[in-house]
């Protein structure tokens, strides 16, 4: 399965409103260069992405940030908006702490995107440069094939992979959040 783009019978880019107003089809996009892409996930996916957002939000204080799914938005600088399987934002960043009920600006302070088989390298490089430039400190890349993590860091230009016995640690923003890799990627 490749990720496809919503069919459009007119040449102009998508805006935000209107990427809004989109009929509720049961399948996730994103609005990447003013076009609707869907975003691939099965049920797999999604068990991996609510299991490690428990683990985050079991090791989060309620009192520093929020976690989210797969459904929230985040409004890039370059326009994208991007939604991370699993997302942590610092109340602190957030006006007046709390969520926006509608896409919030700038990028989650981890995102992390678990990655199917037939996704685009190059999509996926893009996706993390998005993150950072838009606020990011980590992005995680996870390979449940493979299960293994590629973890990146703002202040950094390289990149740790992870394998299956290598704990994840997600920086200082949530205290004692460390686990094994196995743990993010098993199903």
């Amino acid at each position: 399965m490749r990720a496809s783009t919503l069919p459009s019978k007119r040449k102009r880019k998508l805006t935000e409103a209107e990427f809004l107003r989109l009929p509720d089809d049961g399948r996730k996009y994103e609005l990447v260069d003013g076009e609707a892409r869907e975003v691939l996930a099965g049920h797999e996916h999604d068990v991996i992405g609510m299991r490690l957002g428990a683990r985050i939000l079991s090791c989060a204080s309620s009192r520093r940030g929020y976690v989210a799914g797969s459904q929230a938005g985040f409004r890039m600088l370059s326009g994208n908006i991007r939604s991370p399987d699993v997302a942590f934002t610092l109340k602190e960043r957030l006006p007046d702490g709390k969520p926006s009920k509608g896409f919030e600006e700038g990028a989650p302070d981890l995102a992390v995107e678990i990655v199917s088989p037939n996704e685009d390298a190059a999509d996926l490089l893009r996706k993390v440069g998005e993150y950072f430039a838009s606020g990011a400190q980590q992005v995680w890349l996870l390979f449940p094939e493979t299960r293994t993590v590629n973890l990146y860091t703002s202040n950094s230009s390289s990149t740790n992979t992870c394998n299956s016995l290598t704990r994840l640690s997600a920086a200082s923003f949530v205290k004692n959040a460390s686990l094994p890799a196995a743990s993010a990627t098993a199903t």
